[in-house]
């Protein structure tokens, strides 16, 4: 089996100690690190997302297959950074203002970084003029808002009337997602699509990004 196949298979086991020496194995056998990144990682971490979705594994195998990818991350990215090779996109993500669950929104950044976006995680409480400001300051092409409560669900609507106000709104499209919503409000208030989990919003946002 060649490494890269390997590191693959070692971070589906969740495995962080042997994805590094994996990792630095590929690195030291001259091996392109946009190779590493996308048939080793990225590719490990597909699988992962995919037997999630069917349900053969579960939330703490892909928090484990997750901090492996990251060990892996952490030796690529100053190698990727001085290529000048960047990420295939940049999306900001948040929990809206007054809602402070942020499961959901930590499971939808983990699958994106592992599908090989940029993620700027806000985290939970975030300011409608925070995600605005952000993904202007970042050129995010994707703002992602999650929300747990339906008395903290119009926060969404204020940041997207905020987005049309700055004239991103379009250019920057707008992904909700949370148990209270429905694909229904997520058109009602003028979101760009409703991500009913993880595996969703990845998909979602390589739509807009252009991937298939």
């Amino acid at each position: 089996m060649d490494i890269i196949h390997q590191l693959a298979e070692t971070l589906q086991m969740g495995d962080a100690d042997n994805v590094s020496e994996l990792t630095k194995k590929a690195i030291a056998n001259k091996l392109e690190p946009k190779v590493i990144l996308d048939d080793g990682l990225i590719a490990g971490m597909a699988i992962v997302g995919e037997k999630f979705k069917a349900h053969e594994i579960f939330l703490p195998d892909v928090l484990l297959a997750a901090k492996a990818m990251y060990a892996g991350m952490d030796l690529l990215k100053p190698l990727l950074v001085k290529e000048g090779i960047p990420m295939i996109g940049k999306v900001v993500i948040g929990t809206v203002h007054g809602d402070l669950h942020d499961i959901g929104k930590n499971l939808v950044g983990i699958m994106l970084k592992g599908a090989g976006f940029e993620v700027i995680d806000l985290g939970n409480d975030v300011a409608p003029e925070e995600f605005i400001e952000s993904a202007e300051r970042e050129g995010a092409q994707v703002i992602g808002m999650s929300a747990l409560l339906t008395t903290t669900m119009p926060v969404m609507k204020t940041v997207i009337d905020l987005a049309r106000e700055r004239g991103i709104y379009g250019r920057t499209k707008i992904v909700v997602g949370g148990a209270p919503l429905s694909a229904e409000y997520a058109k009602e208030i003028g979101a760009h699509a409703y991500c009913f989990d993880a595996i969703k919003a990845v998909e979602c946002v390589k739509g807009y990004i252009g991937i298939n």
